[in-house]
């Protein structure tokens, strides 16, 4: 039996270990630490003998009690698509997307199973709760439409799309008064100062009253006289504090009268379900209220 060594400075047990005249005290870990610990190490074993966790090189144990969370997660997204399937008929069978609208219960369902379709498809363009982004993206929580803001109008918009190879898709060209030669520099200043002045933001009367002139003869037939816009043209309103491109100040009403930008929209049509198109249509009518 070996002795037990006794430091004489602090009366505490020592391990038996010496360096350079130090001896290093002993001090054990406390039972209930050391009981745990085990215990730990008998849970972690009965784990892996119940569930799948050992891997192997082909693949992992099964387990005694053969869990897997992706079965039970096929399980719960049956159950959801069985709940859901009676309200999904509906929205398929209803005559108009008005009708949805004015049922509550397709209403409440159609705005939340639009919302999922939106957040992931039509997000990462138009931001989360149709927020819009810099570059083109237009917010579609306001009450300004581009193409128009009715059901009907949007419903189009979702499922033939703009400026794309679908045939049904809207399409708008707005020239480039600039680079093309159509208007000279002066007068793309000039037409500039006078959409300014639709919004009272003109600060040279003479440059906007030849402005008016130049829009007149070259921007009224898309725009409207008073530059509020044809959304069967998809002719932006120019007399509101919206702006799809740039800031709306003089330098960039310029730039886009020069070379204008012009966005394009995938056609969803092919992409989601009936039932998904008239959804998400729906949810995108009730941001701002709607037309």
């Amino acid at each position: 039996m070996t002795k037990r060594e006794i430091d004489s400075i602090s009366g505490q047990e020592t391990t038996g270990h010496e360096w350079d005249g130090i001896k290093e005290l002993n001090h054990p870990l406390p039972s209930w630490w050391l009981y745990t610990f085990y215990a730990s190490i008998l849970v972690a074993v009965i784990y892996w003998v119940l569930m799948p966790a050992i891997p192997w090189f082909n693949g992992h144990s099964n387990g005694i009690l053969g869990y897997s969370q992706r079965a039970s997660l096929d399980h719960v997204m049956e159950a959801a698509t069985a709940a859901q399937a009676q309200y999904i008929a509906r929205i398929d069978q209803a005559p108009s997307l008005a009708a949805i609208r004015a049922d509550a219960d397709l209403f409440n369902f159609a705005q939340a199973g639009g919302r999922a379709v939106f957040n992931e498809n039509c997000a990462a363009c138009h931001g989360l709760g149709g927020s819009g982004r810099p570059g083109g993206f237009p917010t579609l929580a306001d009450d300004d439409w581009i193409w128009g803001g009715t059901l009907d109008d949007i419903a189009q918009t979702v499922r033939h799309g703009i400026r794309n190879a679908d045939p049904d898709s809207r399409q708008s060209v707005m020239p480039n008064f600039g680079t093309d030669s159509i208007l000279t520099a002066p007068q793309i200043a000039d037409v500039a100062e006078f959409v300014l002045s639709l919004s009272n933001r003109s600060t040279d009367t003479a440059a906007a009253g030849r402005g008016k002139t130049v829009f007149a003869d070259n921007c009224a037939a898309c725009h409207g006289d008073n530059g509020q816009g044809k959304p069967e043209l998809g002719a932006p309103n120019l007399a509101d504090a919206i702006w799809l491109y740039g800031d709306g100040s003089k330098l960039a009403i310029m730039a886009q009268v020069t070379k204008p930008k012009m966005g394009v929209m995938p056609a969803w049509g092919g992409r989601l379900s009936e039932a998904q198109q008239r959804m998400v249509t729906v949810y995108v009518h009730s941001l701002s209220g709607g037309q």
